[in-house]
């Protein structure tokens, strides 16, 4: 049962003095916290946020890296299969394609949105927010492009399509002769990137420096 005292301070406070817990829901007031000190919550230990400097300028770069590594990745070749004296050279574009030619448009048109549509809307969403940061123009379209970016969060499924592609080099080099293209290594490169990017880009201070309230992250 809850404190009364507790729920009377907590009904005094402001909103922004409140932070809830994204594991256990707990409610409590925001700690003051220093450079780089890591926030818990007392009750289930998982981490609240982290202030840390410099957050747009490297997720900034970051975002850039994998815009960049995005178009290798998905339209060099993954593989060169030799089988039977014919060769072929698979792209993610190329499966996607398959996929629909084949008959099975609903299965190409869900991995094209998984694996190609989302990934670059997330990135693009990332960029914008993270340049409305740092020229300090559209802060309410970045809050708009930011929330648009968490609902896709779940859309982008890049490990999995890796999965798919080692789980099919695994069973086919067996039968023909298989050789890793470039696509392959950018792909997971993009995947490593945008991994580091979820990491480094710290939705406390995002949201934060959206609001104007941090001063740290844009440093």
């Amino acid at each position: 049962m809850a404190d009364p005292a507790l729920s009377a301070s907590l009904t005094e406070l402001k909103l922004e003095q409140l932070i809830a817990c994204h594991e256990c829901d707990l409610l409590l007031r925001k700690p003051i916290s220093s450079i780089n000190e890591r926030v818990e919550c007392p009750r289930c230990g998982y981490e609240l946020y982290t202030h840390r400097t410099h957050v747009v300028r490297r997720s900034m770069a970051l975002v850039m890296t994998a815009l960049l590594l995005y178009v290798p990745a998905n339209f060099l070749p993954i593989m060169q299969l030799n089988l039977l004296g014919q060769t072929t050279e698979d792209t993610l574009w190329t499966g996607v394609l398959g996929l629909y030619n084949s008959g099975m448009q609903g299965i190409a048109v869900v991995v094209f949105l998984c694996s190609m549509a989302v990934p670059l809307i997330k990135l693009l969403c990332q960029f914008a927010v993270l340049l409305s940061i740092r020229s300090d123009i559209g802060r309410s379209y970045g809050l708009l492009l930011y929330r648009i970016y968490h609902h896709m969060r779940e859309w982008g499924m890049l490990e999995v399509y890796l999965m798919g592609i080692l789980v099919a080099i695994v069973k086919l080099a067996d039968m023909a002769d298989l050789r890793i293209g470039l696509g392959l290594f950018c792909f997971i490169a993009l995947l490593l990137v945008q991994v580091w990017l979820e990491v480094t880009m710290s939705p406390h201070q995002i949201w934060q420096a959206l609001s104007e309230e941090d001063q740290h992250a844009s440093d």
